[in-house]
């Protein structure tokens, strides 16, 4: 029994008249062979052409080896008109579709079922198309068949016969509606929206599968349609158990005898290609590591904030820029993967100390931002910064180890010389360096005076330090200590000075952090030690009849290195000096950082009968139980403690109770940074016997401090 088909009747002239043409002779024509998809009205083959068009595949049909008819799909992918197809070979429509030809992939066994093949298809300004598709018997006498095929890279679903079969065989979830009622569906609508045909026959497809959010852009999708024939949208449409989906939908006109009846829609499943743009527009804007907002998106987060404070003038933004100290010491020891999760759990942190209208993000390695809006002054900020530090100086738990980090943080305040993101990120970074030469663990605010010297510093430290070094272009300078009641001169701190070839002296904080980097600050500590001891020898031969104390600065690198109890006793042994004159001054965030071994080396120091003193106390709140458990003979109030001194409220019943904690427990207490009277008053009141600053005086040359030495008491105010 031969299966109808349709044929192109071609004209001398190359127009194509439509027609139903049998297969084969009269006499083996059947009408029970014809299909149908139960269309309205006219079933003919032009309703059936019209289908196939509409669809979204390539659709061939072959007589004797040669292509009689391609769908609109087809056409247009080898890019001819309607008008312009003729009959014409197989093997020039579809190169490898049988053995021997161009590219013999495909051994077709020809059964009604259908083969798969792979082939190529010459398409329009002579590229070639890689496509894959089935090929099906429709009457082996006749030698018919039907070839449906789509480009490679697209699922294959099996496919077979002809209408129906055909719209089952192509992977796309295909509808057919008539007026707004569903006439049919394929197995992959099913598959795709779990309704069976039987359900959704009849039906409406907008109560089917369209959400109610989008039954607006439904009423326009028809309208596109209908003016411009056909469309394609990537949308969202509900599934049977009401669960959204991703599809690329193509809609094209249903048309029967010229008239538009209806719509062929076809859907696509693009959630993994809806998935993958996100990932990699996430990508492109985030941190793949922490999820953090990346520099690019931060940097328009801050743009934006800029931009909107020239609108608010009451409302202003800042920048805290932060990166973890000795973070290289920890990857190094830990391993790469130890240090990636300690960066993730340092961004989960900081994301927790934020506001939701902050804005965080990692720029680099162990560099992280903070954007803050909606502030009113430096205040607010020191607010932010100071909460972030001390969230930092917890333990960080990482693969069951406890780790201690802390960080340095530059501060910077938008300022009207800031028109864009790039400057304040620049100037908080001034204030990050400064931060980091300290000795990290704190937070610089960001000034006009830090650009110069850094600046200056900026383009080789660790060559400009080996040669400050090398050719000791440094001295110890001496800031005074007095005893706050009776003005009487208790002693120095040891500050270090930067000797420039032209005589002129710059600080050297700008190399301090340098130093602490490259361990070149184990040299710079034992040789400032043997100068200090020196120093406090001629004092002690006649200079002054008082026993002055002189203290220095150990950093955290200094502190904890093995040769530092060694170079300490051996300054001790060839200078011969009072031990009890020195006073070791380990700042705060030095102790938290490692508790433990911090109290063994501070024994060993105290065996050594030298003094010992915990620095900036307050800078980050140590807990109090160190004072009580570690051998310490001074507490020295950070300048932050000091000037709450004179403020509103509670902060200076606060300081008042660390000053009275540390007379119960033996200890003197020093106050840094006295810059006032009314400060120096204060601290008076509240009992506090020692005291330095700018007030008394800057840091001085030795000379100076030798004459101020034999004076014995606090003058006017004076500096260097």
């Amino acid at each position: 029994m031969a299966i109808p088909i349709w044929k192109a009747a071609i004209t001398p002239s190359g127009k194509t008249a439509k027609a139903e043409i049998a297969a084969g002779p009269p006499e083996t024509m059947s009408t029970e062979s014809t299909m149908s998809l139960n269309l309205p009205e006219n079933s003919g083959s032009a309703q059936q052409q019209e289908v196939l068009d509409a669809l979204p595949v390539l659709v061939f049909l072959e007589q004797a080896g040669k292509v009689v008819f391609a769908n609109a799909e087809a056409r247009q992918m080898i890019g001819m008109t309607e008008g312009e197809w003729s009959p014409r070979p197989v093997e020039e429509v579809l190169w490898g579709l049988f053995p021997g030809t161009a590219e013999p992939q495909t051994q077709l066994i020809g059964t009604k079922a259908g083969s798969p093949f792979h082939a190529t298809m010459p398409g329009r300004n002579g590229c070639l198309l890689p496509v894959e598709g089935t090929y099906s018997i429709l009457n082996a006498e006749q030698r018919e068949a039907i070839i449906v095929a789509h480009p490679t890279g697209r699922v294959k679903a099996p496919k077979s016969r002809l209408m129906e079969d055909v719209l089952a065989s192509i992977p796309e979830a295909v509808v057919i509606v008539h007026g707004s009622h569903v006439l049919y569906t394929n197995p992959a609508f099913t598959k795709m929206f779990g309704y069976t045909s039987e359900e959704a026959s009849g039906g409406n497809l907008r109560e089917l599968i369209v959400p109610e959010t989008r039954h607006h852009e439904l009423a326009m999708l028809e309208k596109e349609v209908d003016q411009r024939g056909r469309v394609s949208v990537d949308t969202v449409r509900t599934n049977k158990d009401g669960e959204l989906l991703d599809v690329a939908l193509v809609a094209a006109p249903l048309r029967v005898n010229g008239a538009s009846v209806g719509y062929v829609l076809s859907f696509r499943d693009v959630s993994d290609r809806k998935q993958a743009e996100a990932k990699v527009q996430r990508d492109t804007l985030f941190d793949v590591q922490t999820g953090l907002a990346n520099r690019a998106l931060f940097l328009d987060r801050l743009n934006l904030a800029l931009k909107r404070r020239t609108r608010r003038r009451d409302q202003n933004c800042g920048l805290l820029l932060m990166d973890l100290d000795r973070f290289k010491e920890i990857n190094n020891t830990l391993g790469q993967a130890a240090g990636d999760g300690l960066l993730i759990a340092v961004a989960d942190r900081l994301q927790a100390s934020l506001r939701p209208e902050d804005s965080a993000s990692r720029l680099g390695g162990d560099e992280f931002a903070v954007l803050v809006e909606n502030i009113l002054d430096q205040d607010d900020l020191e607010v932010v910064a100071a909460r972030i530090l001390e969230k930092m100086a917890e333990p960080f738990e990482v693969f069951g180890s406890f780790v201690r980090v802390s960080a340095s943080m530059g501060v910077a305040v938008a300022g009207h010389d800031h028109t864009d993101a790039e400057l304040l990120l620049r100037d908080a970074g001034f204030a990050l360096q400064r931060a980091r030469l300290t000795g990290g663990g704190c937070s610089e605010f960001f000034s006009k005076q830090l650009e110069m010297p850094f600046k200056k510093c900026s383009q080789d430290p660790e060559r400009e330090l080996r040669r400050v070094l090398e050719k000791h272009q440094y001295e110890v300078w001496y800031q005074p200590i007095y005893q706050l009641i009776s003005g009487n001169l208790a002693g120095f701190e040891s500050l270090l000075r930067l000797r420039r070839p032209d005589g002129s002296v710059d600080s050297f904080l700008e190399l301090l952090g340098v130093a602490e980097n490259t361990g070149l600050s184990i040299t710079l500590g034992r040789e400032t030690m043997d100068t200090v001891c020196r120093q406090l020898l001629s004092w002690s031969a006649g200079v002054t009849e008082q026993e002055l104390t002189v203290t220095l600065n150990l950093s955290e690198r200094q502190f904890f290195h093995p040769q530092m109890l060694p170079q300490l006793k051996k300054a001790l042994a060839a200078n011969a000096v009072d031990p009890a004159q020195l006073l070791f001054e380990v700042p705060e965030t030095t102790l938290n950082q490692n508790p433990d071994a911090a109290k063994i080396i501070l024994q060993h120091m105290a065996e050594c009968k030298v003094r010992i003193a915990v620095d900036n106390f307050g800078s980050r709140f140590a807990p109090l139980n160190h004072l009580a458990r570690l051998p310490i003979d001074v507490v020295k109030l950070s300048p932050k403690l000091t000037a709450s001194a004179i403020s509103e409220g509670r902060p200076p019943a606060v300081l008042e109770s660390l000053i009275h904690l540390g007379h119960e427990l033996g200890m003197q207490v020093i106050a840094q940074g006295i810059e006032t009277s009314q400060q120096l008053e204060a601290l008076k009141r509240m009992s506090c016997e020692l005291g330095q600053g700018h007030l008394f005086s800057y840091a001085l040359e030795p000379a100076r401090a030798t004459a101020l030495a034999g004076l014995g008491r606090w003058p006017l105010a004076q500096g260097a």
